[in-house]
């Protein structure tokens, strides 16, 4: 299932409409090169799951927990990964145990950037996304449902 998006905020715009079909349990995964859109269709999501807070790259201190804004309509936070910096240690998985996600993956989104190969040991069933820029700046987009109901949540985010 791919999708073409022209500009960084249709790519935000495809996080809003992403964030409707997400619940709490779920784990996303973005793979893709530097440039690709990953922090853009993150701050999509957040903006669509109505967090408090501003969704930036969270490279330096790898993981940040933003939290529902029940005033605007929010309920279930969202803790953002960004696993780039752990693909230069010696043991990445284990310091993606460190981060404790599993402890926060059935009451929140858990969206992971460079996660791929890192934290799929957290759950059989996520959601990978593929996003790569093209050379006039669009963003190919790439859903890869692993298991679950993805496949049928994500269909109509791809027409």
């Amino acid at each position: 299932m791919t999708k073409i998006l022209s500009t960084v905020d249709e790519t935000r715009d495809f996080g809003r409409a992403l964030a409707a079909v997400l619940r709490a349990g779920d784990l996303v995964v973005l793979t893709g090169p530097l440039g690709a859109g990953k922090t853009a269709l993150a701050q999509g999501v957040g903006a669509g799951l109505n967090v408090r807070g501003d969704v930036t790259s969270p490279t330096f201190v790898i993981a940040r927990v933003h939290q529902p804004d029940s005033a605007r309509g929010g309920v279930v936070p969202l803790v953002h990964v960004d696993a780039y910096r752990l693909g230069n240690v010696a043991d990445p998985i284990g310091e993606v145990d460190a981060l404790d996600l599993d402890a926060t993956l059935e009451d929140s989104v858990t969206l992971v950037e460079w996660g791929s190969g890192v934290v799929s040991q957290l759950s059989d069933e996520h959601l990978e996304i593929r996003l790569d820029r093209r050379d006039d700046d669009s963003r190919v987009v790439e859903l890869i449902p692993r298991g679950s109901d993805w496949s049928a949540r994500t269909s109509a985010l791809v027409r």
